[in-house]
């Protein structure tokens, strides 16, 4: 007697119709229609402005030319930061702004998936050799009126569409700290100074880790958290961010 047996791709290609029909796929920034669940539709996708080379080696910072191999901006080499080389998928602007807005605050989480996709291809060579994702943690009370942290979302996804496994309570926040909005590069700093913590029993002594999170402004929290990591032996910390503010004329 034949097998009845229903191969399970098609099960869920059928089922992934059914909810299209019932659900239409939007799009993650606009909310019109599109082809498929995840993606921008062309005029978004043509707004947004997406980051890759020529850029600084370390903070990631695009360039307006081709300056080399290894080329580092004035501020990495005045100052060099405290992670080892920093990447994010497209530039903070008014024309991002809703996307990230809409997955921080605006419970639009379904667009995860696809943002760690991107983040994967933008990491490159980052997360080729890492060892672990750590995204940057919220403080409890925060987490508890938000109810999710958007850097997990993004560190899970990130992990989903390949990359390393994530240690997602490796990194504590000690206290709650006043909101960055508004504050300039040395404010930030100094508001998120001690912040953060290694979990009690955790160990990254060795390890090559790369810090998640949705939105690379200043680099100060970043910063804080990749000298707490540095202080307890990791050998490397890069950052990974689905998007990046770009001040003309330097950071």
């Amino acid at each position: 007697m034949a097998s009845l047996a229903i191969p399970a791709r098609w099960l869920r290609r059928s089922a992934t119709s059914v909810a299209n029909l019932l659900l239409p796929p939007r799009c993650l920034c606009c909310g019109g229609g599109i082809g498929g669940e995840g993606e921008l539709c062309p005029s978004c996708w043509r707004s947004i402005t997406f980051l890759g080379e020529p850029r600084c080696a370390c903070c990631g910072r695009p360039f307006p030319y081709d300056a080399g191999a290894g080329a580092r901006c004035g501020a990495c080499l005045g100052d060099p930061p405290p992670y080892d080389r920093a990447r994010a998928v497209f530039r903070y602007d008014e024309r991002s702004r809703r996307l990230i807005l809409g997955f921080k605050h605006g419970d639009r989480t379904h667009g995860a998936a696809a943002y760690g996709r991107w983040m994967r291809r933008a990491a490159g060579e980052i997360l080729a050799d890492a060892d672990l994702l750590l995204p940057v943690p919220l403080h409890w009370t925060r987490l508890f009126a938000r109810r999710y942290n958007q850097a997990a979302l993004l560190a899970h996804a990130v992990r989903a569409a390949g990359g390393p496994p994530v240690a997602a309570d490796w990194l504590v926040r000690r206290r709650r700290t006043p909101s960055q909005g508004h504050r300039n590069r040395t404010a930030r700093a100094e508001n998120v100074r001690g912040a953060f913590g290694l979990k009690a029993g955790r160990s990254v002594a060795g390890r090559r880790l790369v810090l998640v999170d949705d939105v690379f402004t200043t680099g100060a929290t970043v910063g804080e958290c990749a000298r707490i990591l540095r202080r307890a032996g990791a050998a490397r910390v890069d950052v990974l961010t689905l998007a990046r503010v770009v001040r003309e004329g330097g950071e």
